[in-house]
């Protein structure tokens, strides 16, 4: 059961968060109220949030999709703005698709896409070994397979050439403005899951390069950039052999580069 507080103790709950920054404190104080077992839970929950652990690592769980996908912490968090990515996924597939989540981390967008999807086969990999325990525990509820390793290369040969939907969450922060992001992400996140190299586009390309022989005939491939990202990352697609689409959603704040495999 939550811990009943009164309304002075709500109030100063939100106080404390308030004054460490977070912009929704009156929401993340209702949260980790719901989570917390007894007030000392409550009170050192509020503390690790105001010294900026992630609000989802404290609750176990992280919204994303209509849907509590749990995550664990040292796990990247998915960002809101990737739902548009299952989005646009979801509106090109058809029944049956298979669906292969890449850096799949707590393994949500194979998830989300994949629930959409009648009759969907789901797989996924990560290099990160705690990723790939939170994701293989996520898909005991939903149904898929987790490989451990590094993009492609830990996953069976039977995929090769059969693959109708190929997401990919690499990291797409340049290198220098790894400093730049908030602490949260910065000092809570593993680094590999934010750094994307000197242009931001490293593991993009290693991604493209290699999706064409993965990708069945007609089957896309997207990923998620920054606006200034765009061009180039359409660019990598195309010399790839993919014909690149850009998405944007200013709902979402979000830009998706997709890749079809035409032949």
């Amino acid at each position: 059961m939550p811990v009943a507080l009164s309304a002075d103790e709500t109030d100063a709950v939100v106080a404390r968060l308030r004054a460490a920054g977070c912009v929704f404190a009156e929401d993340e104080a209702r949260l980790l109220v719901e989570t917390a077992a007894s007030p000392a839970e409550l009170d050192d929950l509020v503390a690790q949030r105001a010294e900026g652990r992630p609000l989802e690592y404290l609750l176990g769980w992280v919204e994303f999709f209509g849907m509590r996908i749990a995550i664990d912490p040292g796990v990247f968090v998915p960002r809101r703005r990737t739902e548009f990515l299952v989005r646009e996924a979801i509106a090109r597939a058809n029944s049956g698709a298979v669906v292969l989540d890449l850096c799949c981390g707590c393994g949500a967008i194979g998830i989300a896409i994949s629930s959409a999807i009648e009759g969907a086969e789901l797989y996924a990999s990560d290099v990160e070994p705690a990723a790939v325990r939170n994701a293989r525990r996520n898909f005991e509820l939903s149904g898929g397979r987790v490989f451990e390793g590094d993009l492609f290369d830990p996953l069976p040969d039977v995929l090769r050439g059969h693959v109708d939907i190929l997401t990919a969450n690499v990291p797409y922060v340049p290198t220098e403005a790894i400093a730049l992001l908030p602490p949260e992400a910065r000092d809570h996140e593993p680094r590999l899951t934010l750094d994307g190299g000197a242009d931001g586009l490293d593991v993009l390309r290693r991604v493209a390069g290699e999706a064409p022989v993965w990708l069945a005939t007609g089957g896309m491939l997207f990923i998620e950039v920054g606006e200034d990202q765009a061009d180039a990352a359409s660019m990598v697609f195309a010399r790839a052999g993919l014909a690149p689409v850009v998405a944007r959603s200013e709902h979402f704040n979000s830009v998706v580069v997709i890749g079809e495999r035409r032949a």
